[in-house]
Order: structure tokens, then C-alpha cells, then sequence
């Protein structure tokens, strides 16, 4: 079958699971996950949908999230919202749709799946707070950079290596407009999605934060000193449009409504352009190079300690929801310094996911079902995408899960020792990780040296994860418990027609775990789950 029509045929079995055209409000997608907003929530099939080969897992979240992992659903999204206007086309009205669209057949899960839906559904639970909320609007500025972030990323790796090589000089200079320009106006796209976040005009927004970039401000002395284009950076912009933001729903309530339309744009811009100028730009310019400063002192001083812990203590932040809080650090190390040196580190925590997987298959040889869904989802692990194992595999089974921990705190703490030693290993765009993060990959001695180090960390990641799970991950109870046959019944499969155990539930995010999905995703986060 060609790739078209693969994609095509994902979003036709998708589409009627999800309660067909006329329960579908909203289309979008970030790097692993097509989200979709839902008129009625009850007309989905979960199950059949988690059965779909193309599915990872789903996501009950403020939006309906269906994992397809990276690429796959970049490719879907266009071929759903097609097929969504095709059916809009023919039976435009919402009400002809008959109650009941989606087939609803109970389908039995997995033990394992159920229990991992449990964990799911208390951390949302536990996710609606002021803060986290505030982190996941945070994330949804963010996350919509990733792919520019990545585009760009590895053009400038290319680049780098023709440069080192001294191949194509007449080409190097294209390519390094093409890695820059994006970085360069980074601060406009940041202002615009922040204000459309917060619920502002978006190229109010914009136009505030392309002060920071503009050139101009190099005539301008703020502080006793003087200004430069680009200082405050991410973290200046997203300020900036914040203060747009509430600027202007204040010049909406008090400007005559004659007048909004000249008034309300000019004082947003005035009000909220001085004091990003005289004000914002500089404090956070301060902040910026503190950020900056501390990230190297700590891997320079600390670099094996200093990765055991991140690298250890991520994937919990992940099920805290705080990871989303690294997005703007990541990208604003990227802004000052090419690349941002954290994520290869916290990418490990991957790696220690991957190597406590394996060894869940090999110590539970009788459990066909979950050792199917490990077959399933090791490809996607290796490239990052961890929902399937997280939540169908390592935390449900408890122990798992923090031994896995402990493998990517010695994958982390080996990448941070040689940056300790003086070998800088960074990501020039955060979102992907695993073997996806190779082509985004710099540091400061030599391409080859940064991969054997990154490489090494995986390895170590793998096999650490995998001897602490192996030997300290299964107590007698739990291996006499999971360690059966957990095919289904013959009258379940004559019921069902299902003969395959569902898909684990993928775990909810802001960007998109996806890096990190921030949201990224539990598992894959902007910060390299």
C-alpha cells in the first residue's frame, strides 16, 4: 500500500471511532499526537481505537488525544481534516448525525492497561491545578516551535559538517541563513503564540515582541547601558506579550467602542513597548544569562552528580507535570549557545525506560499479552515515544518504574561526566529523543565525539535500566501474579473478534512528551523522555 494511502486509510478507521465528522469540533497536532476537540466525549470507542495498528494509545485530556508517534502524524492530521470536510460537505448538519454514530462494543482490556488508565486518570486529576495549568499554556507556546526548531536544527548540524569538511563553500552560507533565520525572529513567534494563549490578538503579541529583535534598539540606553537586538530573548518576548495581553483587555473595557479599533491597538503597542524596552528587555536579559551561566557551571562542576539526579528524577517530573517548566530553559540555551545541554542528558531517562522494558520480557516469559505490547512499543521507545511502555508496562507493575529510573540516572550521569571532563554534548531543538535526537546533536569537540558520548549514554541507559529491573525489579508476588498466560478466553475472542490485547493508554501532557509535547508528554516531553 502506498504511504498515501496508508495515512488515508489511519484517519478513515479513525474517524468513525471518534463519533464521525459531526463530533469532531477542533483538528490539530503536535510531534507525536493528533488532538482533536469532541462535541459528545461518550461517542468514542477507546478500545477499538487503541486496537488500530496505527495507534499507540489515546488520551483523555482537555482535548482527545490519539498517539500516532512522530511523522506518522504529521502525514494523518491532513488526510482526517479531509475526510472531516468531505463528511461536513455531504451532511453538513451536526443534529443528522443519529445518537450512537461509533460502535460501542465493550471490549475487555488487559489487567495491565487497566490498571496503567487508573494511574492516567488520577494524575489528570491531579494536573488541574493554577500551577500546572499555567505550565500547560507555557508548553502550548512552545510546543508549535518544535518542528521549525527541528527543521532548522538539523540544517544547522549539516551545515556544520560541510563547514568542518570544507565541502560546497558556496553552499555553507545558504544553509546558515537557513538555520539562522528562524532563531533570529524566534521572539516574534513566541509573542504571537503567547498572546493568542492568553487570550490577546496574536500579532499584538508579535508586533510588541519583534521589539526585542528589531536592530534599532542598539540606539537606545536602558539600565546604563546599552541595548542590543535580541536581549531577553524567548523569556523577554513571552513577557512582553503577556503585558500585551492584559493591556489590552483593559483598553477593552475603558476605550469607547467607536475608538477601540484605533486606540486599543496603539496603547497596547505604546504602553507595552516601553516597558519592554526600558524594563523587560534588560531584566530579562539578566535572567537569559543566569539561565545560561548556572547550566554550564552545573555540568562543568557537577557533571556526573549533576546528570544522575536530572536524569533520574525526570521521569517523575514528567508525572508531576513539571517538566513542562524546562520548555522556555531549553529553548533559551538554544537561543544563546546553538544547542541546549540538558536535553541529551534527561534523554536518557528514555534509554533507562527502554533497558527496564526488555527486562519485563524476559522475566514474565509466560505473559504473552504483555510481552506482545512490549514488541509493539520498543520500536517507538527507541525513538522516544514512551506512553505505550510507561503507562502499559513500568508504572503499573510499580517497581519497574523506578528501576527504570535508576537506568536513566546512569545513562544521564555518564553524559554529564564527560561534559564535567570538558566535552560538551548538546541538541540544537528539543522535541525528539532516543535514536531521534542523532542528527540534532553538537558539542563543542567534534561531531564524532559527540555521538560516541550521547551513544554511550543510551547504551549505558539500556543496560542499566535493564540489570536494575532484571534483578531489584520483581518481587515473589509480582512475578507469581503477572508471570501467567494472559490470553484472553475463547469465549472473549468469539465475543469480541479481538484476539490482540488493546494498545496501552498513552499518558497526558501540555506539548508534545514529547520535549519536550512541552504539551509534551509524560513520556515524551520537549526534555527527552
Amino acid at each position: 500500500m502506498a504511504t498515501e494511502d496508508k495515512n488515508r486509510a489511519t484517519a478513515a478507521a479513525i474517524l468513525p471511532l471518534v463519533g464521525g465528522a459531526a463530533n469532531v469540533a477542533s483538528i490539530a497536532h503536535c510531534m507525536t499526537r493528533l488532538r482533536l476537540g469532541l462535541h459528545d466525549r461518550s461517542l468514542v470507542d477507546d478500545e477499538a481505537l487503541k486496537a488500530l495498528p496505527a495507534v499507540m494509545g489515546v488520551v483523555d485530556d482537555d482535548t482527545y488525544q490519539i498517539v500516532l508517534g512522530p511523522g506518522t502524524v504529521a502525514r494523518v492530521t491532513p488526510e482526517f481534516e479531509q475526510l472531516v470536510d468531505e463528511a461536513r460537505e455531504a451532511a453538513p448538519a451536526p443534529g443528522d448525525a443519529p445518537a450512537g454514530t461509533a460502535a460501542v462494543t465493550a471490549v475487555s482490556a488487559e489487567e495491565l492497561a487497566a490498571q496503567g488508565a487508573a494511574i492516567k486518570a488520577q494524575r489528570k486529576a491531579k494536573n488541574a491545578t493554577p500551577f500546572k495549568l499555567f505550565l500547560r499554556k507555557i508548553a502550548n507556546i512552545f510546543v508549535p516551535l518544535i518542528p521549525a526548531l527541528i527543521g532548522c536544527g538539523i540544517i544547522a548540524g549539516l551545515n556544520g559538517l560541510l563547514v568542518n569538511l570544507e565541502w560546497l563553500p558556496a553552499v555553507t552560507p545558504a544553509l546558515a541563513a537557513m538555520a539562522s533565520g528562524f532563531m533570529a525572529l524566534i521572539a516574534v513567534f513566541v509573542g504571537y503564540n503567547t498572546a493568542k494563549e492568553f487570550g490577546g490578538t496574536p500579532i499584538l503579541g508579535g508586533a510588541v515582541a519583534a521589539i526585542i529583535v528589531f536592530p534599532g534598539v542598539a540606539n537606545i540606553d536602558a539600565f546604563g547601558q546599552t541595548l542590543s537586538p535580541g536581549q531577553g530573548g524567548v523569556l523577554g518576548a513571552l513577557g512582553a506579550a503577556v503585558l500585551a495581553v492584559y493591556v489590552e483587555k483593559w483598553c477593552r473595557r475603558w476605550v469607547p467602542e467607536a475608538l477601540d479599533v484605533l486606540v486599543t491597538p496603539t496603547l497596547t503597542v505604546l504602553i507595552s513597548g516601553l516597558v519592554t524596552i526600558f524594563g523587560l528587555m534588560y531584566v530579562a536579559g539578566e535572567v537569559s544569562s543566569a539561565i545560561g551561566t548556572f547550566a554550564d557551571w552545573l555540568l562543568s562542576n557537577g557533571g556526573a552528580g549533576a546528570g544522575f539526579v536530572l536524569g533520574g528524577l525526570f521521569l517523575p517530573l514528567v508525572m508531576l507535570g513539571l517538566h513542562q517548566a524546562l520548555i522556555p530553559i531549553h529553548t533559551t540555551l538554544i537561543e544563546q549557545q546553538g544547542y541546549t545541554v540538558l536535553l541529551p542528558i534527561l534523554a536518557m531517562a528514555g534509554a533507562g525506560q527502554v533497558g527496564a522494558a526488555v527486562a519485563v520480557y524476559f522475566r514474565l516469559p509466560r505473559n504473552e499479552s504483555i510481552r506482545r505490547t512490549i514488541k509493539s512499543a520498543l520500536p517507538a521507545g527507541l525513538l522516544g515515544v514512551g506512553e505505550p511502555l510507561i503507562y502499559g508496562v513500568s508504572l503499573p507493575l510499580g517497581r519497574p518504574f523506578i528501576t527504570a529510573c535508576f537506568g536513566g540516572a546512569f545513562g544521564a550521569g555518564f553524559v554529564g561526566l564527560f561534559n564535567q571532563l570538558g566535552d560538551t554534548v548538546g541538541s540544537t531543538a528539543i522535541g525528539p529523543s532516543g535514536w531521534a535526537l542523532f542528527p540534532l546533536l553538537d558539542g563543542n569537540h567534534g561531531l564524532g565525539s559527540t555521538i560516541a558520548i550521547y551513544a554511550g549514554g543510551l547504551l549505558v541507559g539500556y543496560v542499566a535500566g535493564f540489570v536494575a529491573t532484571y534483578f531489584f525489579g520483581f518481587g515473589k508476588d509480582l512475578l507469581a501474579e503477572f508471570n501467567v498466560s494472559q490470553e484472553p478466553a475463547p469465549s472473549t475472542v468469539a465475543a469480541t473478534g479481538n484476539v490482540h490485547p488493546a494498545t496501552p493508554p498513552a499518558a497526558p501532557d501540555g506539548p508534545d512528551s514529547d520535549g519536550t509535547d512541552p504539551g509534551a508528554s509524560p513520556a515524551k516531553a520537549p526534555a527527552g523522555v
